[in-house]
C-alpha cells in the first residue's frame, strides 16, 4: 500500500539509525508503505527486530546491530549498505539518548557517552554516507531537538550534544551549497518515545521527587506522537528544509529563544509551570 510520500520515496534508498522504536520505528513504517528500499539500525536487537517484523516482506530492507558511539562500525556500515542495496539517497540519523541530572552530580563519563552517541555518531554517520549522498544528490536529516535552542536545568549533556547537532547540521549545509544535497536539522518538541523513560538519573533532586514521578512529568510534555513527528520529517525532507519544527512547542521555544535569548528561561518557566527534568515546581 502507498500513501502520500511515494511519489518521492518509492524506490529510494534510505538509511535510519535509531530504527528499534520511537521516531525511528515511525519513519521505517511509514517509508516502507511508501515503497522505499530500507537499512536500519539500532543498538537494541530485540525492538529493530520487531520494527523489521513490522515492516514485513514486501520491501528491500537490510537491518543490523551496533553501537552509534562505535566508529568502526559506522565506517564499514556505509560501504555494506551501498554494496547491499546501493547508494542512500537518505540518511536519517535518529540514534539518540539522554540522562538526568545536574553537571556537578555527573559523572565525566556520562558527560562523554551522551556526547559520544548523540554528537559523534551523526558526525561519524554523515562522514560515512556523504559521498553517497552526493553521488545522488540525496537528503541528510540530522535530529537535533528545541534544546538545540535552549538551555534546561538537568540536561547540560543533552543540550550540549543537540547545540553540537545543530551547529554541525547548519554549517555543513552552508558548506554544500550548490550540491543539491539537502541537509534538514529537525528539531522535536515534546516526543511520545522513551528516550526519557530510559534516560539515567546520575543523580536525583533532593527534594524527595520519585523516578515514577519525574517519569509522568516526561510523559506531560509529550504531545506528538511518533507517527506524526515521522510525517514532519518526511515532509520537511522531501522539500530538504534547513531547518524542521515538529509540534506546535517546538514552534513556540524556537519563538521565544530568538526574541529573548538571554531571558527565555524564565519565560518558559512561567510558561510550563515547572522543571520536569529536575522535578522542581514554580
Amino acid at each position: 500500500m502507498t500513501t502520500q510520500f511515494s511519489k518521492t520515496y518509492n524506490g529510494k534508498i534510505c538509511v535510519i539509525t535509531g530504527a528499534a522504536s520511537g521516531i525511528g520505528r515511525a519513519l521505517a513504517l511509514t517509508l516502507a508503505k511508501n515503497g522505499a528500499v530500507l537499512a536500519l539500525s539500532d543498538i537494541n536487537k530485540a525492538g529493530l527486530a520487531e520494527t523489521v517484523s513490522l515492516v514485513g516482506g514486501d520491501n528491500r530492507v537490510m537491518h543490523d546491530v551496533f553501537d552509534m558511539a562505535d566508529a568502526d562500525a559506522i565506517a564499514n556500515y556505509a560501504p555494506k549498505v551501498e554494496q547491499t542495496l546501493g547508494s542512500a539517497d537518505y540518511v536519517f540519523n535518529v540514534a539518540g539518548l539522554t540522562r538526568v541530572g545536574n553537571f556537578i552530580d555527573t559523572p565525566l563519563e556520562s558527560m562523554e557517552k551522551v556526547m559520544d552517541v548523540n554528537y559523534w555518531g551523526v558526525v561519524r554517520m554523515s562522514k560515512a554516507f556523504i559521498n553517497q549522498l552526493i553521488s545522488r544528490k540525496g537528503t541528510l536529516v540530522n535530529i537535533s531537538s528545541v534544546f538545540g535552542f535552549i538551555g534546561y536545568a538537568g540536561q547540560t549533556h543533552y543540550c550540549a550534544s543537540k547545540f553540537a547537532v545543530r551547529g554541525f547540521t547548519e554549517t555543513l549545509a552552508q558548506e554544500l551549497k550548490g550540491t543539491a544535497v539537502g541537509i534538514c536539522s529537525v528539531h522535536p518538541g515534546g516526543i511520545a518515545t522513551n528516550i526519557a523513560r530510559n534516560a539515567v538519573a546520575d543523580k536525583l533532586p533532593d527534594n524527595g521527587i520519585t523516578r515514577e514521578e519525574m517519569d509522568a512529568g516526561f510523559d506531560k510534555m509529550a504531545i506528538t506522537s511518533p507517527e506524526k513527528a515521522a510525517e514532519v520529517i518526511l515532509k520537511g525532507a522531501a522539500k530538504k528544509k534547513r531547518r524542521i519544527l515538529i509540534g506546535g512547542d517546538a514552534r513556540f521555544i524556537s519563538i521565544v529563544s530568538r526574541l529573548f535569548p538571554v531571558g527565555y528561561a524564565k519565560i518558559l518557566e512561567k510558561y510550563s509551570g515547572e522543571n520536569v527534568v529536575l522535578g522542581t515546581k514554580t
